[in-house]
């Protein structure tokens, strides 16, 4: 599912806290030194506002204060080691150069741990360089189709919409799910809680098939969890917050599956480390006021299975691995005989780390169009610089790996393009035929 297209300055966010053991990198900022052009374009192209001159002028105080700090330092541990072998005559030049240096660090430190702190920040909010053959654009109207598969329905009757379907199966509730959750609740009864349920283990059942390792994680996580996967800080307007516990509730089981191995080395010989995780998700759908509000295509809980691959840098695995990611959900849809199209979002679509996205838009008869379902996402090194996941390469040098995902499935908008496209003259819906297997047999579900 898309993370918030939101877009603010750096000045709007409040700081975020970064507790890594290694100080977390974001994009390498000797790439950034040596490309500045290239990343400013790029931000400008993905629509975030960033200043970037900012923070290289940031950087190169950091660089200097450090150095003299260092200087500094070094000075004062070999004074402090003179003293005591000093003659009585040498001594009191050495003390009071020792005093000098201590002012002098009393007055640097401060102005250093002044400017980390805003450049620690700052580069936190600079996007990762879009690839060449990605689309320029603003919005999804500039993504670029690639491929349509399957047919699309033809109805003899005026189809029904989800919700109505819903409501004429008795499978879906949303006046007691409000009533009881608020606004942008739901609930599943019956055939309609065991028809997603259903749909998660075929999902679970054909990654598990293609050698994936099913993660069961935390939903509420620290913030550095949010911060290395990259959802911080651009996304904390739709996050839900614990306060009293300081954490955060998860938007996607990738924050949980990117976690697994920061601040690790892992061994070259396990990668590429494949990993699926089923949890239910909680997002705001801040900025989503009054839009979609009929049905269940847009609600703050959902239940998803999403994929993580983490790989050795190298783009040329890491587009196969992408290619991977995008044919498992296409073969889930497949098997489903939903309707679908694949299509290369622009620069104005991916979000903070992506290099490369393609979304997966299931038909929606409702709404008479391909509407998103899943979105692939090439990352490179960017979480993991983030979250400090490194291997070790031919020459034995520490190497941060590369981070892939794509949605498997989530639910409840699943069944959307289930439910109309498979809806029949009375009301009732047939079953897709792998999921029934699931579903007790259960063929078609029929009106109450």
């Amino acid at each position: 599912m898309r993370a918030s297209r939101t877009r603010q300055t750096e000045g709007t966010h409040s700081r975020v806290t970064l507790s890594h053991k290694g100080q977390p990198k974001m994009l390498d900022i000797k790439f950034i030194r040596e490309n500045a052009d290239k990343v400013k374009k790029g931000a400008k192209d993905k629509n975030f506002e960033v200043d970037i001159d900012r923070l290289l002028e940031l950087d190169a105080s950091r660089r200097d204060l450090q150095f003299k700090s260092e200087q500094l330092r070094a000075r004062r541990n070999e004074i402090a080691q003179s003293i005591p072998k000093a003659s009585k005559e040498e001594r009191p030049a050495l003390i009071a150069e020792g005093r000098e240096v201590k002012v002098s660090l009393g007055e640097i430190e401060p102005e250093l741990e002044t400017i980390k702190a805003e450049y620690d920040h700052l580069i936190l909010m600079v996007p990762n360089v879009p690839l060449d053959e990605v689309p320029v654009g603003a919005g999804e109207e500039d993504n670029v189709e690639l491929r349509k598969v399957g047919e699309l329905p033809t109805f003899d009757f005026t189809p029904r919409d989800h919700e109505e379907l819903g409501e004429l199966l008795g499978i879906l509730d949303k006046p007691r799910g409000i009533k009881v959750g608020g606004a942008r609740s739901y609930l599943l009864r019956g055939a309609g809680a065991m028809l997603e349920l259903a749909v998660v283990n075929l999902a679970l059942e054909i990654l598990r098939e293609r050698g994936y390792e099913l993660i069961l994680g935390p939903v509420m996580v620290k913030e550095e969890a949010l911060v290395g996967s990259g959802f911080f800080p651009y996304g904390k307007e739709d996050t839900y917050h614990l306060d009293k516990d300081g954490k955060y509730l998860v938007g996607t089981s990738e924050v949980i599956l990117v976690s697994l191995n920061s601040d690790e080395i892992v061994e070259r010989s396990e990668m590429p480390l494949k990993y699926m995780g089923y949890s239910p998700c909680f997002r705001r759908e801040a900025g989503s006021a009054g839009k979609d509000t009929r049905g269940v295509y847009r609600v703050h809980q959902f239940s998803k299975v999403e994929q993580v691959i983490v790989c050795e840098a190298d783009p040329e695995v890491s587009r196969k691995l992408h290619e991977e990611l995008l044919g498992n959900s296409e073969e889930l849809l497949q098997r489903l005989g939903i309707p679908y199209r694949v299509a290369v979002a622009c620069t104005g679509e991916i979000g903070l780390g992506q290099v490369l996205k393609h979304e997966i838009e299931s038909w929606m008869p409702s709404r008479e169009a391909y509407c998103e379902t899943h979105s692939c996402s090439s990352l490179y090194d960017y979480q993991a610089r983030r979250s400090m996941i490194r291997y070790r390469d031919d020459d034995g040098q520490t190497t941060y790996a590369y981070t892939l995902n794509n949605t498997m499935v989530a639910s409840p908008r699943i069944l959307i393009p289930i439910l109309e496209n498979f809806q029949q003259a009375d009301g009732s819906v047939v079953v897709p035929e792998a999921l029934r297997k699931y579903m007790g047999g259960l063929e078609v579900i029929e009106p109450k």
